[in-house]
């Protein structure tokens, strides 16, 4: 019933409208809950596409959870990246790299500007400065790896990384296993903690991007994300979990490893959370997620920080922009 095979993106016969498809792509990024979707709907869809860049949002099936653009939203302007493989299914910067760089040609082909709209921080560094020199994931490895922090716990692989990567552990939020499980896979498939290799620190492609950046005070970034965790449950969220389940769904799928989705299965293995607490579980995560984001995004540079509130300075600048 669920296909296992990712979608592609479709190429185009149209000529290119210019020789560098990635000479004109405008980066929409902040914290989770900051409005970003909002401003997509202002976007003329005869100019621009949306290149979704968030890591749970390629992911079909989790909807409610990942807040992702509903159908009004996809119906008003075209989106790539969204709902591209199945959650049990893994989804690497690299493959958003490589899926984004298909989109972005084809978009320029359509003689339109592509917007990468998101707040994936990584998949933002990596689409902008290209991929790190690690090897490439090794199945075995992951795969053994996955078993022994799922006897282990989170706690073990966190610290496991610190004494093998500090550098890395430093750089990574405790919680955040995929990250956390990728450095471990690096250090034990080569013998080289992944902080050892090169990142690449000039954008490539000949890339001029529009950089914004959106923020919002603390205490309306904190009642915004309050509502939204409301509204997902309100749309039901719980179902969306339990039709999850039936579908056979584990805490190990790598698409369940995101806020509003994790916060259930963890309650579910103890058993003993309530759903008022894995309300406010989600609601804390999602706080603590956004500065983190927040953190990241700022070590970009030449970002244009605008509040979603000056709207028609955000969408002047865009359409200023070629």
């Amino acid at each position: 019933k669920y296909s296992r095979e990712p979608l592609t993106v479709k190429s185009t016969s149209k000529p290119l409208t210019c020789s560098n498809p990635f000479e004109s792509v405008v980066f929409l990024f902040g914290p989770t809950g900051v409005g970003k979707t909002e401003l997509l709907l202002d976007l003329d869809p005869e100019k621009y596409s949306v290149v979704n860049a968030d890591s749970i949002q390629v992911y079909r099936h989790l909807d409610i959870g990942s807040a992702k653009a509903n159908t009004e939203t996809l119906q008003a302007i075209k989106h790539y990246l969204i709902d591209v493989y199945d959650p049990w299914q893994q989804f690497s910067v690299g493959d958003f790299v490589a899926y984004a760089d298909e989109a972005c040609r084809e978009i320029h082909a359509q003689g339109k500007i592509p917007v990468l709209s998101g707040g994936t921080a990584f998949y933002f560094k990596h689409f902008y400065f290209g991929l790190a020199e690690a090897p490439p994931s090794d199945e075995g490895v992951r795969q053994r790896l996955a078993e022994e922090i799922r006897v282990r716990g989170d706690a073990w692989a966190f610290e496991r990384l610190t004494q093998v990567d500090p550098l890395s552990a430093k750089r990574i939020h405790p919680s955040d296993m995929y990250r956390v499980s990728r450095a471990l896979e690096v250090y034990e498939g080569s013998g080289r903690p992944l902080s050892s290799y090169k990142i690449p620190s000039t954008p490539r492609n000949g890339m001029k991007p529009l950089i914004l950046g959106l923020w919002r005070e603390g205490d309306e970034l904190k009642q915004r994300i309050a509502l939204r965790v409301g509204q997902m449950f309100a749309e039901g969220l719980v179902d969306e979990i339990r039709r999850l389940i039936e579908m056979g769904a584990s805490e190990s799928w790598p698409g369940l490893q995101g806020i509003g989705y994790k916060e259930f299965f963890q309650a579910r293995k103890s058993g003993e959370a309530s759903l008022s607490m894995v309300r406010e579980q989600i609601d804390r995560n999602s706080r603590f997620y956004a500065k983190r984001q927040m953190t990241f995004f700022k070590s970009f540079a030449s970002v244009h920080w605008m509040n979603p509130k000056d709207k028609r300075e955000i969408l002047s600048l865009i359409e200023g922009y070629r």
